[in-house]
């Protein structure tokens, strides 16, 4: 109640309007320079070598005037830095904008949005949920422990300290929109606490704080904030001395560092002992095999060092991606190859193969980055081929289903496995407790 109370009060606030409406201005007149972004250029650098020669050649010589023109001159960027800035301001036009409803569950402009927004969370929560069944690197969890009672209990606090994240993450998000609203916005600039100091030199794209109308009062729309720098910050922010950040900065990296080396576990076995070993060479050794493990645990890091420099996307769509293959590509195969004995292998590949495809085929038309690659489309063109009007993020909801629909149409036209297989799966569905303890 008190955060949307403050929402409302800013909202309705002139300096606020005004802030919003520079950001608005400045984005019309980025859009008119970027659609001759040479002719603009040129006639900017124009007015300032211009100005430099009006200020040498007048008749009272003002020293500072001339000092600043020429550095104004020196700094001016080049074309490369000069479109790059211009598109920042673009994309400034969001900024105008007054900020979406606190304590609205789908926020949008019209009830057209609202429902859109609603149907990519529940799409998205979708593939988050199923994703996380058939993540490899979670299935292979499951042989750390020494039975199947174990490996049960261990599920269960695994979810009970998920929901514990998935419940307080939300509530820090309110508490710390709440100090920012309370304690930073209609703040003066020369009161700032020294969080905001200490954050804005570490990297002041993660937090940016600027006087655009020059009152000295901190507006809304005069902050920008990036979502990974909210965790770290938390901690200062409530008082805490800084090196609890340091502490959340390390459980992070520990996090990332445990899920990135079961995933490179799973991708060097699987090349090296179900590729070479299974399929190419049956008689290879155990120290070749267990060199190639290796070589492949290496070759695949640097694959992923490499493609994560490029920066293809922000880290929200990298993960949420991840989740949307492996609900495509396992879970089917998965679920129906325990749970349906008549479940082929010839089905079970087509059916990844078929999950997969449509998955990555969607992403490709409907996110930036891989449009631009592959078909070299602009990232700033606009999305016209979502289906249903959902994200790219989310495309795990058409893989799913049709490679579920694969594995039961090929398993009904290929012959059933051997007995041997089918009482694998009934063992691997009603395992002996007994024995398994």
């Amino acid at each position: 109640m008190k955060v949307t109370e403050l929402e409302k009060k800013i909202t309705a606030d002139p300096k606020e309007i005004e802030v919003r409406q520079i950001f608005k201005d400045r984005a019309a007149a980025a859009n008119e320079k970027l659609k001759d972004v040479k002719g603009s250029y040129a006639a900017d650098k124009a007015v300032l070598e211009k100005r430099v020669a009006e200020l040498t050649s007048a008749k009272a010589k003002d020293e500072a005037a001339i000092k600043a023109a020429q550095e104004a001159l020196a700094k001016f960027p080049d074309e490369a830095a000069y479109t790059k800035g211009l598109n920042g301001q673009k994309a400034g036009a969001a900024r105008a904008n007054p900020p979406l409803p606190h304590a609205t569950a789908f926020p949008g402009k019209d009830e057209a949005a609202q429902n859109k927004a609603r149907k990519n969370f529940l799409a998205l929560i979708f593939c988050l949920m199923v994703g996380t069944a058939a993540l490899p690197h979670i299935l292979m969890r499951f042989y750390t422990t020494p039975s199947v009672r174990e490996a049960r209990n261990s599920v269960t606090w695994s979810l009970f300290f998920i929901f514990l994240l998935y419940f307080s993450a939300p509530a820090l998000a309110v508490l710390v929109k709440f100090v920012m609203y309370n304690d930073i916005v209609g703040s003066s600039f020369a009161s700032l606490p020294a969080w905001v100091q200490n954050w804005t030199k570490v990297d002041p794209t993660l937090l940016s704080i600027v006087d655009f109308n020059k009152d000295g009062i901190v507006q809304l729309a005069e902050i920008s904030i990036g979502a990974d720098i909210v965790v770290l910050a938390t901690p200062e922010i409530a008082g805490l001395p800084y090196v609890v950040s340091g502490m959340v900065a390390a459980g992070g990296l520990a996090a990332a560092l445990s899920t990135a080396d079961g995933l490179l576990l799973t991708m060097a076995n699987a090349l090296s002992h179900d590729v070479y070993y299974k399929m190419i060479d049956p008689s290879a050794p155990v120290a070749r095999r267990v060199m190639l493990s290796k070589t492949m645990l290496l070759v695949v890091a640097v694959l992923a060092a490499l493609v994560a420099q490029q920066k293809p996307a922000d880290i929200l769509f990298l993960v949420s991606a991840a989740f949307s293959f492996a609900a495509a590509g396992f879970f089917p195969a998965l679920v129906m190859g325990i749970f349906w004995k008549r479940t082929t292998g010839i089905a079970a590949s087509l059916g990844m193969v078929a999950g997969v495809g449509i998955t990555f085929y969607y992403m490709i038309m409907n996110q930036p980055w891989l449009r631009e690659v592959f078909f070299s489309i602009p990232r700033s063109a606009p999305i016209v081929n979502e289906w249903f009007e959902i994200s790219a993020i989310s495309a795990g909801l058409f893989g799913v289903p049709l490679g579920f629909a694969v594995i039961i149409i090929v398993s009904l036209i290929t012959p059933a496995p051997s007995r041997q297989v089918q009482d694998l799966v009934s063992s691997v569905r009603y395992p002996d407790l007994k024995m398994a303890r």
